[in-house]
């Protein structure tokens, strides 16, 4: 099954639907994003629709509400979970600026700017 993303002006995933691989196939067996996307069109469904994948083999991470389309990166990135995280470049993920502890649960806390043992 594939996946897709509509996303709004401001490129916020607004929705996520699954269509069958099938429609996606040209008659070579190869996978087409714009057959998805004429297929999606036919059913009058409008708006931006971008393939997206659970194994994030599309388009990075899969999309969540509210995760937002980058176009330069091609990818699709989650809301910045805190104000002092920063964006992974290669993964499109937040990460914090302190690295978390392996062993133990830890939250981030955000005034003290460090993981505290939950």
């Amino acid at each position: 099954m594939a996946h897709f993303a509509r996303i709004d002006s401001d490129n916020k995933v607004q929705e996520i639907i699954v269509v069958n691989n099938d429609v996606l196939t040209d008659e070579n067996g190869a996978e087409s994003e714009a057959l998805g996307q004429a297929f999606i069109a036919s059913l009058g469904m409008e708006g931006t629709w971008l393939q997206c994948s659970y194994n994030g083999s599309v388009r990075g991470v899969f999309p969540g509400f509210g995760f937002t389309y980058d176009s330069e990166r091609d990818a699709f990135i989650p809301p910045k979970p805190y104000e002092s995280w920063v964006l992974d470049e290669d993964t499109c993920l937040w990460e914090a600026p302190v690295e978390r502890p392996t062993d133990g649960d830890w939250s981030w806390d955000e005034q003290a700017g460090a993981w505290k043992e939950a």
